[in-house]
């Protein structure tokens, strides 16, 4: 005999068929009654295939304002001179200008994002659509970027909007967030792996759980699958056949890992002056400071336009060019060079000037003609062009080795360019050479005692976090042995107010301190999880808390 169904659920019925019960509800209604890690997949499948939805929309935007601007209005101007061609990416500049001087804020970046899914900021609105077609604009009319910011930007969007309209916790909108940038890179790339890779080696570091990768995996796997339904399943570059003729290459590679390193550097030494410059921080150049910020997206452009009268080489993404290097194309040494140095330039003048796009493309642009020219020059000496790889060898690795050397992320651009090119015979020299790079960076970096924001940063993804704005922390000192009959986690920390100035804990601060417990450990403190004390989110030694403690139990 059929039981007449629950008053519970007569009542969810009649409200949802009068209209009173959104479709969010009834999803989150329904998603209470499963266990946390089903939710989890649940929302990581929708994350992927919202994401590679996205991302098919954005790559046809692209292509559809490039055919627009670059061919079809061209083609009605260009009977006026070959300097027309600089009106393109001018008139993008335009637009991208006009949209800032609407929307002055486009919505958050990665690392803002990140900030936020760790309870340090308040996340600003977001804006996706937006910035999606921004930086549709900027890269469709010629713009020196590239598309993969902007499109893990969209996943990590997508994955933020299911954790606020669900209410998440922090700990699963971080998760959420890794998920959509998986996604959004993957499916921007069509390389699901370095995609997972990176949101585990980038966004979500060293604290993820090992029962979080499959969210990520999911993700990543829906929104490539989505992708490659739309755009198609083949590589993104064509290599031609070649190979490693002899283990004695690999001190080449060595060499060339260097160079990569020298590289890395100046691109984002080049990027940050050129912020700089645009602020009106430069000396000569104060004055552009008082310009409107919606003024300089138009400049940036014109600047990108003149540079390709000369080079045009140089617009755009520049997927053209590289393949052409990786396809043994006859370039000149003298060509490669100057592609090289116009085309830091210009990329460091876009992003400075607040054109919208990413870092990767054309990083692995300028590791294509370093390692071009590079293998040029060593097939030049007498006596080695036979026992040595063709330029094409050099121009991948060089690829991953200034990609590497720029975002610090080695597997993330071992794998993007193993997927990029689905060839495996260069592995070695391209794992050599990555790991000298990337280690040169850092070892530079710490003898000019740089200290350098997140990652996210350096890869052009969120351009307004500054490292002032980042939050210090100073190394913990060493604490003595009494310490464990308290909780660990807390004598690692101490906080002070701005003056640095130490605050007296009576017993109730204390124990409230004691119970924050693991939230505390590799963290930052916030007013939010101390309002007892009034202090600032800065963290300090734990030794004086330790002090402190210590005076409690001497007292009693």
């Amino acid at each position: 005999m059929d039981l007449p169904p629950s008053p519970s659920r007569v009542n969810k019925l009649a409200s949802l068929a009068s209209g009173d019960i959104s479709f969010l509800s009834l999803l989150t209604q329904t998603l209470q009654n499963l266990s946390p890690q089903t939710i989890l997949m649940i929302l990581s499948i929708m994350v992927g295939g919202i994401t590679g939805l996205g991302i098919v929309t954005f790559h046809y935007l692209i292509e559809f304002i490039d055919n627009l601007l670059l061919v079809d209005l061209m083609g009605v101007i260009y009977t006026h001179g070959a300097w027309t061609l600089a009106c393109v990416p001018t008139a993008g500049g335009l637009i991208v200008g006009l949209m800032r001087w609407l929307y002055p804020d486009f919505g958050p970046g990665i690392a803002s994002m990140v900030e936020a899914s760790q309870g340090l900021k308040e996340i600003t609105p977001l804006r996706p659509i937006t910035k999606m077609i921004a930086a549709a604009v900027s890269l469709g009319s010629g713009a020196s970027l590239g598309p993969e910011a902007p499109s893990v930007e969209i996943g990590a969007n997508i994955g933020i909007l299911f954790a606020q309209a669900l209410r998440v916790s922090l700990e699963r909108q971080r998760l959420l967030l890794g998920a959509g940038a998986a996604a959004g890179l993957a499916a921007g790339f069509n390389a699901p792996i370095a995609g997972v890779f990176f949101a585990l080696e980038v966004v979500l570091g060293s604290t993820f759980a090992t029962s979080s990768v499959s969210v990520v995996l999911l993700s990543a796997v829906i929104s490539s699958l989505v992708a490659q339904i739309c755009l198609g399943t083949q590589p993104a570059f064509a290599l031609p056949v070649y190979d490693v003729r002899s283990p004695w290459e690999l001190p080449l590679y060595i060499g060339l890992g260097v160079l990569a390193c020298c590289v890395s550097l100046s691109y984002k030494k080049a990027i940050k002056a050129a912020e700089s410059f645009f602020r009106g921080e430069i000396p000569g150049f104060t004055g552009l400071a008082r310009l409107p910020h919606f003024v300089r997206p138009v400049i940036g452009g014109a600047c990108v336009g003149i540079a390709a009268l000369q080079w045009p080489q140089v617009l755009g993404v520049g997927y053209e060019t590289v393949e052409a290097m990786l396809q043994n194309v006859d370039f000149s040494v003298g060509l490669l060079c100057c592609l090289l140095i116009v085309k830091l330039i210009m990329t460091a003048v876009s992003l400075g000037s607040g054109l919208v796009g990413g870092i990767f493309a054309p990083a692995m642009f300028l590791g294509a003609t370093l390692g071009s020219a590079y293998g040029m020059v060593l097939a030049m000496i007498p006596g080695i062009s036979e026992h040595i790889a063709g330029p094409p060898a050099y121009a991948m690795v060089g690829m991953a080795a200034v990609l590497a050397g720029t975002v610090k992320a080695p597997l993330t651009s071992i794998l993007l360019l193993f997927e990029l090119t689905r060839d495996y015979r260069i592995v070695l020299p391209l794992m050599a050479a990555v790991g000298l790079s990337v280690w040169l960076v850092e070892v530079s970096q710490n003898l000019l005692h740089q200290n350098q924001p997140l990652n996210l940063y350096e890869m052009g993804v969120d351009v307004d976090v500054t490292p002032e704005d980042m939050i210090p922390v100073v190394e913990l000192n060493s604490l003595p042995e009494w310490e464990k009959e308290l909780d660990h986690s807390i004598l690692n920390h101490c906080v002070t107010n701005e003056s640095h100035e130490l605050h007296e804990l009576n017993d109730q601060q204390l124990n409230d301190l004691l119970g924050v417990g693991e939230k505390l450990e590799n963290t930052l403190i916030t007013e939010e999880d101390l309002p007892l004390v009034g202090v600032t989110s800065q963290v300090l030694s734990g030794e004086v808390l330790a002090r402190e403690t210590q005076e409690t139990k001497e007292n009693e």
